[in-house]
């Protein structure tokens, strides 16, 4: 897998995530617990951070290979000495599945205890290709519709650029996991019928917008990505009244 666990998806994760470990306080503030207490602290978190990236790895391997997924076999993946910290990891590494890459781990028998990752809000695309380096990119079109729908279904390409850009991707920069995202934006998701990119009507100098495509209205719903929203950050239905009364009016008028 072409990304560095701890460096790379370590950077991925506190950018999604939201960077706990960095909150936690110097071994030399004055009002802070007392450095050794901090330091395990730290030394913590980076154990489960390591762990994390190695499942994380190995589900994106299983994913690749189209295998099913068994409660044993994560287990494995997690040191001995550590298993009582399993839940967290396998906590942790659904989180970077599902904000990183897209992808959902489910439960797909219980009494076999086995498990399959698919791409969230019942998209179909995931962008790994025949080459084995390639990765999902199904997390930044979820972003990306996202986005769209939270700027009334129509959002300029300035704005999804500076949201696209505190998670550390740019405009004509190749990034670790989504390669170079412009031509996903413009060109790929496009052709794939995920995205329309349309100049503003009467802009001067030309200016340009993200609408939904016919595929994302076909496979995924507003109502579903409120969901997704509650679900990752508790940003539901409350603080976006306007877009809830609109997606749930449209869930019960259908195609």
């Amino acid at each position: 897998m072409p990304v560095d666990r701890l460096s790379d998806l370590r950077n991925m994760v506190v950018q999604l995530f939201g960077s706990e470990e960095a909150a936690t306080p110097s071994p030399s503030s004055s009002s802070g617990p007392p450095p050794s207490s901090v330091e395990a602290e730290a030394s913590q978190q980076d154990a489960l951070l390591a762990m994390m990236a190695d499942l994380v790895e190995f589900l994106l391997l299983k994913y690749r290979a189209k295998e099913p997924i068994a409660k044993a076999e994560m287990l494995n993946v997690v040191p001995r000495d550590a298993q009582d910290q399993f839940p967290d990891v396998l906590s942790r590494a659904s989180e970077c599945m599902l904000l990183v890459f897209g992808l959902d781990l489910k439960e797909v028998d219980p009494g076999e205890h086995t498990y399959a990752l698919v791409p969230t809000l019942g998209l179909t695309w995931d962008g790994v290709l025949s080459d084995e380096h390639s990765l999902p990119k199904t997390g930044l079109l979820v972003v990306v519709l996202v986005v769209i729908f939270l700027q009334g279904d129509c959002a300029p390409e300035e704005v999804v650029w500076e949201t696209l850009g505190v998670m550390g991707v740019c405009a004509g920069k190749v990034h670790c996991i989504y390669g170079e995202p412009r031509v996903l934006l413009t060109q790929v998701w496009v052709q794939e019928g995920y995205l329309e990119y349309r100049q503003v009507p009467h802009s001067d100098p030309a200016r340009y917008e993200f609408l939904w495509g016919r595929r994302a209205h076909e496979e995924t719903s507003k109502l579903k990505v409120l969901e997704h929203l509650l679900r990752v950050n508790g940003t539901g239905p409350r603080s976006r009244p306007s877009q809830s009364a609109e997606a749930v009016r449209e869930e019960e008028e259908g195609p």
